[in-house]
């Protein structure tokens, strides 16, 4: 699989981020991340871990850490791309949501739909809804 990222300097937030190699069109698969769930049972200690600022929430019972380039995504009130949840293949797929350019950042809303506007909590992980 292509995978159109690489990791870089997030041009709006001066942090690692992750940027297009290449144009990306509307609705194209971005990259299909395998998850590692972890129980929430467990958040106090992946809190008390840097892993804290990188987790998706799962569902009830458990929270997500996306391999591949998916925890690297940044949150953006007005994002390009979005993401969605496979609970069976334990996976989440990453998608252009708007044309992307050579050279942008790819960001995900962590609200889940890109245009959210809800404050997202800090120090919570990504919320999948």
């Amino acid at each position: 699989m292509d995978i159109p990222v690489e990791v870089g300097l997030s041009p709006t937030l001066g942090i690692r981020g992750l940027i297009a190699t290449r144009d990306i069109a509307i609705g194209e698969v971005i990259e299909i991340c395998p998850v590692i769930l972890i129980p929430v049972a467990q958040e106090d200690a992946l809190e008390a871990t840097v892993l804290g600022n990188y987790y998706f929430l799962w569902n009830d019972d458990f929270y997500a850490l996306a391999l591949g380039y998916g925890s690297l995504h940044n949150h953006s009130y007005h994002a390009n791309s979005i993401f969605e949840r496979d609970f069976e293949r334990q996976l989440i797929m990453f998608k252009a949501a708007k044309p992307i350019r050579q050279g942008e950042e790819v960001t995900i809303n962590y609200n889940g739909e890109t245009d959210d506007q809800t404050p997202i909590h800090e120090g919570f992980g990504v919320p999948l809804t």
